[in-house]
């Protein structure tokens, strides 16, 4: 135990360290911390590191699912959900059918059922590494939503496909109408389990006196519970989480308080970044000790058909998108679509960002040792394609990501509003209300208390600013100007007021209590300005 304990924290001040490094020079976490590992991993006398895939599956999947869906717009969920159906489903199918014929192909005793076992690791790409990689290179909102809606919805296709052709490899036995039944079962039994997750949790935050850390606990203990209880059935425990992550997602808006939801995003965050920090830096940690595993072939032979079949991975990813271009064209005489003029822009840029990650590395981690008794099948190698279009679509797809960004210059989709136009109403509508309600309600307080008709004075001149702002593009400017000079200075202040708290932590009469209360309420109110300045 104590080993484990020395190992976690090891990895955990290793990874912190390298991010660092990483942001020093510009370079996205995942793809610095895949390099670190592989250069690592090459060392003499570096301890090899075994990964369990039932820790990956069990103790990192579900959470990263859970923020992950807890992060998702609905709205731009269900504005896409055409395409990123289409991608979640049939990108992955197309991707892992092409995948399985090449390597059959190419692969001397490889077999299709292997194939399609090994599309199915490789298909999905993964929402962990995009969303780190997009920080160095903006895409358009739209962009954004699918991209996150399809890394949601994809790896419960791939790892259903994943069982499908473990089962086929070990009883030789598959009948694709009895696969398509049982997708269907696995996906809505997944979603059903979620959502009345989601409502029982939802029922507990809403009608217990649930207090801010025990709100907190809970939603630790959340994804843990769906995620099991839906492989406990054998159905989708990936939908499942996503499903209740949505739905809770939603309702904390309603049921949480600010400090349940300061905490909560505070620790999640913390905790997210810490697990995929660690798998990335893995992946490039082992990817040495799986090269030498392989005994059917060369590690030149094996590391070309490794090239070869990551060209295929992301060729077929290209020519679906291409395809996604031509269906919506064509379907959008018949229905209504959210977009009917794809172009060709987004839709490379969305082939483009097919990086592989987690679930591709839990996936080959799973593949049993023996099946009944005899060694399975190809093992090593399908570790080790594995691993390397891991890499190569991280490391490489996601260095030049940046570089294909400029060059094909993405269009922004139109939108109703822009999103200049909806912060400036949503604060004009939460000005006049709060004016209003003072004016109403506690008028007499106003009057009395010199605090509170500061405030009221506040609001009242900020809203009338705001109305103003609406008359023109240049009273908009001027208006944007008094904000941000607004807020410039009253985080200049916040600033000084901490250091004044500081030097009352040398005096013996004041409690550590007491400054930690008053350096939360500058906490607050320092995120309320900087929050609002993004």
């Amino acid at each position: 135990m104590e080993n484990i304990i020395l190992l976690c924290i090891g990895l955990i001040v290793s990874v912190c360290f390298l991010v660092l490094i990483a942001q020093k020079v510009k370079i996205a976490h995942p793809i610095f911390l895949v390099l670190a590992g592989l250069v690592i991993g090459f060392i003499p006398g570096v301890p090899i590191v075994h990964i369990d895939p039932q820790v990956v599956f069990l103790v990192i999947l579900p959470p990263i699912l859970y923020d992950a869906s807890q992060n998702m717009s609905l709205k731009g969920l269900w504005k896409w959900r055409r395409i990123i159906t289409a991608m979640a489903l049939g990108f992955v199918l197309f991707t892992a059918t092409a995948v399985a014929f090449i390597s059959y192909w190419l692969i001397p005793g490889f077999t299709l059922a292997q194939g399609f076992l090994l599309g199915a690791i490789i298909s999905p790409p993964d929402a962990a590494a995009a969303t780190a990689i997009l920080k160095f290179a903006p895409l358009p909102k739209s962009t954004k939503d699918i991209l996150e809606g399809e890394s949601l919805l994809n790896d419960a296709t791939s790892l259903t496909l994943f069982r499908f052709a473990l089962v086929a490899i070990s009883t030789n036995h598959f009948v694709w109408y009895e696969a398509a039944g049982s997708f269907i079962w696995v996906s809505v039994a997944g979603i059903a389990i979620g959502l009345a997750f989601g409502f029982l949790f939802y029922m507990v935050y809403k009608w217990l006196p649930t207090t801010p850390n025990i709100d907190t606990a809970l939603t630790l203990v959340i994804p843990y519970a769906i995620y099991l209880t839906a492989e406990e059935f054998h159905v989708s425990g990936v939908l499942a989480v996503v499903s209740g992550g949505l739905y809770i997602a939603y309702q904390n808006h309603f049921v949480f308080s600010h400090k349940s939801r300061l905490k909560s995003g505070a620790l999640w965050s913390a905790i997210v970044f810490i697990l995929n920090s660690i798998v990335f830096f893995l992946i490039g940690l082992q990817f040495p000790d799986i090269a030498e595993g392989i005994q059917s072939l060369s590690f030149f032979n094996a590391l070309s058909i490794a090239l070869i079949i990551c060209l295929v991975v992301i060729f077929a990813r290209t020519i679906a998108g291409f395809f996604s271009v031509m269906f919506t064209r064509f379907i959008s005489r018949y229905i209504t679509v959210a977009y009917d003029k794809p172009g060709w822009r987004n839709p490379l840029i969305l082939s483009w960002v097919g990086m592989r990650g987690v679930v591709s590395l839990a996936s080959a981690l799973a593949i049993p040792f023996a099946i009944d008794g005899q060694p399975f099948p190809n093992r090593n190698l399908i570790l080790f394609i594995t691993f390397t279009v891991i890499i190569v679509t991280l490391v490489g797809q996601g260095l030049a990501l940046p570089w294909v960004i400029r060059k094909v210059e993405p269009e922004t989709i139109p939108a109703n509003k822009t999103e200049d136009e909806q912060v400036f109403e949503l604060e004009i509508a939460l000005n006049t209300t709060a004016v209003t309600n003072m004016q109403t309600t506690y008028n007499e307080y106003v009057t009395e208390n010199i605090l509170l008709k500061q405030k009221y004075d506040f609001l009242k001149y900020k809203a009338e600013l705001l109305h103003k702002a609406n008359e023109g593009d240049g009273a908009r400017k001027r208006a944007a100007e008094m904000i941000a000079q607004f807020k410039l200075v009253m985080l200049n202040i916040s600033e000084k007021e901490r250091s004044v708290l500081h030097s009352f932590r040398r005096h013996p009469d004041f409690d550590d209590d007491i400054l930690r209360l008053i350096e939360n309420r500058l906490d607050l109110e320092e995120e309320s300005l900087d929050g609002n300045a993004e």
